[in-house]
């Protein structure tokens, strides 16, 4: 098994936890989208699309499984480095990588390093894409605008 597909695996379960049926829906709906914009993103970019995909999968965990979104991209950074090392996928560098995308996804006026940017990035296209009868929050509108020039949108 892929180190990804055994990340999701895991993920899944964690999900399936939720009682709450919608919660349940929005939560996969929205980690698997950020996932795979993550992967589109990290590709275009000549970044590592599986360490990006494997972020993005994590990052709103946290918040998943405490219903609190309270510093969630700090305690999700904290949690994804525990999912990583009990799950042994991947190495010092990686995990390090990770956490960091994980740690700063939250600072979307904040310019990180290349691959936080690839999960803020994917945050904001799921965001912004994933249900068009909502306004783009203004936090997220320069980065959205940027990403539409990016990808010829």
């Amino acid at each position: 098994m892929s180190r990804l597909k055994e990340l999701r695996k895991y993920v899944n379960e964690e999900i399936n936890k939720m009682e709450d049926k919608d919660k349940r829906t929005s939560a996969i709906a929205h980690l698997y989208g950020v996932s795979l914009a993550a992967t589109m993103i990290a590709k275009k970019r000549g970044l590592d699309p599986e360490i990006a995909s494997m972020a993005a999968m994590m990052h709103d965990l946290h918040a998943y499984k405490t219903g609190s979104y309270d510093d969630h991209a700090h305690k999700g950074a904290e949690l994804a480095g525990q999912i990583l090392d009990r799950l042994q996928l991947t190495d010092d560098s990686e995990t390090e990588m990770i956490c960091s995308a994980i740690y700063h996804h939250d600072d979307k006026l904040v310019t990180d390093s290349p691959m936080d940017e690839v999960l803020k990035d994917a945050d904001v296209i799921h965001h912004c894409m994933n249900d068009l009868s909502k306004a783009i929050k203004e936090k997220e509108q320069a980065r959205y605008d940027k990403l539409c020039e990016e990808f010829g949108m």
